[in-house]
């Protein structure tokens, strides 16, 4: 039977279950007008596969990762968020998980082979988030639900993802966990932002770079600010002072060569001094580049 002989509401199941990306729960298609019996019919003629109880994968058995997650919510019930590091993996945070983790406000929930679910007495709106049509929690409150288990290298990882794709950013994370009330997670975040050691960086070159700054007992530059228009490596205010680290060169692209060098012209025509240090130089000639530094440093600060 092909789906355009099908009954009306058949049509409006299939539309649900994409936009659900292939699943549908047992109570949606009883709102639907299906029958108990009807449900049944479809179980045993294989359109309705059940991946948990009351959840079914619509049409085939076969489901993707936003799938399994749209499933676990509903089984969830309506109060249902994915969190944790499921959360972290639907936001771009972090890796996919086998486990699926999500919370429910003060609700009873089955225990389910494949899901953890927490409770939360204090889920409102504000925690409330959709991502491809998953109800999530949102940005800040999956990481502090992930600090709890992560090293903290993988933590301070975390916290640069979600700024780099502007879910938030350092400051304003800091800031909302002095509004949110307590809970595992909130003290750990709070210890990492608020450190000596926590840098907002996009790679290992960068790091490598920041632990010669630091070892070498000169002030610690701001990390991955915009000026000017791009996003810059380090930047020293006080000194108008801007460093980036460069990996190979000439693995670069003609349009990547041509970007740096319209990037120099306007902190050049802003009036700020700039430099560059290649990877070889950082990791293969770091006392070189700190002597570098070091002379660029102390010019500037006998100008102020």
């Amino acid at each position: 039977m092909t789906r355009e002989r099908l009954h009306p509401w058949s049509r409006d199941v299939w539309e649900l279950a994409r936009r659900q990306h292939g699943v549908v729960a047992r109570r949606q298609l009883l709102e639907f007008g299906l029958g108990e019996e009807a449900i049944e019919h479809r179980i045993d003629i294989g359109r309705l596969h059940l991946l948990w109880r009351g959840v079914y994968a619509v049409g085939r058995p076969e489901i993707g990762k936003q799938g399994r997650l749209m499933a676990a919510v509903l089984a969830g019930g309506s109060t249902a968020l994915v969190s944790h590091g499921s959360a972290g993996w639907l936001w771009g945070m972090g890796p996919w998980t086998r486990e699926i983790h999500i919370v429910v406000l003060n609700d009873v929930m089955r225990r389910y082979s494949g899901i953890t679910a927490h409770r939360r007495y204090d889920l409102g709106p504000s925690d409330r988030r959709e991502v491809a049509g998953i109800p999530v929690t949102d940005p800040v409150s999956t990481l502090v639900d992930v600090a709890c288990n992560l090293s903290e290298a993988r933590l301070a990882k975390a916290i640069r993802e979600a700024d780099r794709l502007e879910l938030v950013d350092p400051e304003r994370l800091r800031a909302r966990l002095d509004e949110i009330p307590r809970r595992p997670g909130i003290g750990r975040l709070r210890r990492l932002l608020d450190s000596d050691t926590f840098t907002l960086t996009d790679s290992d070159l960068e790091r490598r770079f920041l632990r010669l700054v630091a070892g070498a007992d000169l002030p610690l530059p701001k990390t991955q600010v915009w000026l000017n228009g791009y996003r810059v490596d380090f930047y020293w205010p006080d000194l108008e002072l801007v460093v980036e680290t460069d990996g190979l060169w000439y693995h670069r692209t003609p349009s990547q060569q041509k970007m740096d060098r319209l990037r120099d012209q306007a902190h050049t025509a802003a009036g700020l001094t700039q430099l560059r240090f290649t990877a070889a130089q950082v990791r293969f000639e770091p006392r070189k580049t700190l002597a570098t530094l070091k002379a660029v440093i102390a010019r500037l600060q006998s100008l102020r």
